[in-house]
């Protein structure tokens, strides 16, 4: 039997879930482990949710938690139900997406729409993705790097 990917579940819920945190917390820790049984391909290593209304990246404290296992080798796939939760707006998700790329995670979403699975990689989605988060960070490179910058001293911080 080959290596298990080590995945891990990522959420973002708005801020009037607050008041049901640990309901939720429970919710998606479950519905994680139901999706990655013991006995798949992937062995989860955790369950990330944020629950607030902040859309930086930056700013949300589980995303940064989850970014640091990444780069720490802890986590190896990234898996939402929705790439919403990844990222509020266009900029912040091809900065992300450039970012997990380049440090070798992979990605999954459950989107109908933008179903997002770069180990599969059907039709070369991975590439794809790349080449768009590379085009659009190529319009103002130094705001990405700026931006990155920004991710990482969040990082160094916990």
């Amino acid at each position: 039997m080959g290596c298990k990917i080590k995945v891990a579940g990522y959420v973002k819920l708005a801020k009037l879930w607050e008041k049901r945190r640990e309901e939720a917390i429970r919710y998606h820790q479950k519905y994680y482990l139901d999706k990655f049984p013991v006995n798949g391909e992937f062995e989860l290593v955790g369950v990330f949710v944020d629950i607030t209304g902040n859309k930086q990246t930056a700013k949300r404290m589980e995303m940064v938690r989850l970014l640091k296992s990444c780069v720490n080798g802890e986590v190896e796939c990234i898996a939402t139900q929705t790439r919403g939760y990844l990222a509020a707006n266009t900029q912040e998700f091809c900065y992300l997406v450039k970012m997990l790329l380049d440090i070798g995670i992979y990605l999954i979403t459950e989107d109908e729409t933008y179903h997002i699975d770069t180990i599969s990689d059907i039709d070369g989605q991975k590439a794809a993705l790349d080449k768009m988060a590379g085009d659009f960070i190529g319009l103002d490179s130094e705001r990405y790097f700026a931006w990155r910058e920004k991710i990482e001293r969040e990082i160094r911080k916990i």
